[in-house]
């Protein structure tokens, strides 16, 4: 049981912590303090649901197909192993810091509304909580608490970005700042790589 809630909160969370547009419009909100709670409350919210959506459909399905199965693990691997090689060249070669000077969100709407489009609208959160996160958690004891520790990483992650955004403004704001980021996330995408190529399963 806590392998598979362990497992799912590794993954989740080495998946959620590669820095996009829902992550860096969270940690701009933050940097600004407007309605950054607000943000991360409806992130946390998206992704439980399409988790749980992902897990207890895609899962089931997988399961009574082991060739899907194991098709959707290689997908995985080749889709984590690009994340990692993206990361990893950011962190060598170098992009800006986080610009946070944006034109600033007026209301409590506009930003609920705008955290919805960055959501909804990208193909990868599909892909990550309905395809490559369940193909993972079908594999687990029980898929029930893996999609309680994957719902734990992203508590735990938009709540380290609304309540760390706001502190670390001068630091994330450098450049360096997020080489560091781009470099432990590329590790630790291709760990979990590895070990899902080579073990099927983290733990």
């Amino acid at each position: 049981m806590w392998e598979s809630y362990l497992t799912g909160l590794v993954v989740c969370g080495g998946i959620i912590m590669a820095i996009g547009a829902q992550n860096a419009y969270v940690l701009g909100l933050a940097v600004r303090r407007e309605y950054h709670w607000w943000s991360a409350g409806l992130c946390m919210s998206a992704d439980v649901v399409l988790l749980t959506a992902g897990m207890f459909g895609a899962s089931a399905f997988l399961l009574t197909m082991p060739s899907a199965m194991e098709a959707m693990r290689w997908v995985g691997v080749l889709f984590l192993s690009w994340l990692a090689a993206q990361a990893l060249w950011r962190a060598v070669s170098g992009r800006e810091g986080l610009k946070v000077n944006g034109v600033k969100a007026r209301s409590l709407r506009s930003v609920l509304l705008a955290t919805l489009a960055v959501t909804v609208l990208n193909p990868q959160v599909y892909l990550d909580t309905l395809l490559l996160i369940p193909a993972i958690g079908a594999q687990q004891e029980s898929a029930g608490v893996f999609v309680a520790g994957a719902s734990t990483a992203s508590i735990l992650w938009f709540s380290l970005l609304a309540w760390g955004g706001a502190a670390l403004s001068p630091w994330l704001s450098r450049p360096g700042a997020w080489r560091t980021i781009d470099g432990l996330i590329g590790l630790m995408m291709a760990a979990i790589a590895v070990h899902l190529a080579f073990d099927s399963v983290l733990f």
